[in-house]
């Protein structure tokens, strides 16, 4: 901004309405003003440069944000499935293997243990669990 603002400045100068100039002031005012525009076209290019950087940087953590909450929710879904098993059987209504009570225990357990253990072969064999 104030690139800009110098420049208008000079133009304004160099109009010779404000200040009487000489041909030497106008040919130094002319160098000057070529600078400026230089100067002001090497922000802008700078500036692009460091916006395309942070567009990058931001994909960058974008995508490793979507691979933890690929992990983290593959993790908590096989969680999910004994509490899901376990809070069938905390009900008070009557169930499968109820008649059972010296195994039941045991069944219920290992079916919970099964389900979670193919759970997660199906998930390393999509390959849930890689954090690229």
């Amino acid at each position: 901004m104030s690139l800009k603002s110098n420049s208008l400045v000079i133009s304004k100068i160099k109009s010779g309405k404000y200040l009487k100039l000489y041909d030497d002031e106008k040919e130094l005012l002319d160098d000057l003003m070529i600078e400026v525009d230089q100067a002001f076209d090497m922000s802008n290019i700078s500036n692009r440069i460091l916006n395309e950087m942070t567009d990058s940087y931001d994909s960058i953590i974008n995508n490793n944000t979507n691979s933890v909450m690929k992990f983290l929710t593959s993790y908590s879904i096989i969680l999910t499935i004994p509490t899901i098993i376990f809070s069938f059987y905390g009900m008070n209504v009557p169930l499968p293997l109820t008649n059972l009570p010296k195994i039941s225990w045991e069944i219920i357990c290992l079916l919970a243990l099964f389900l979670s253990v193919l759970l997660t072969l199906f998930f390393v064999k999509k390959d849930y669990f890689s954090k690229r």
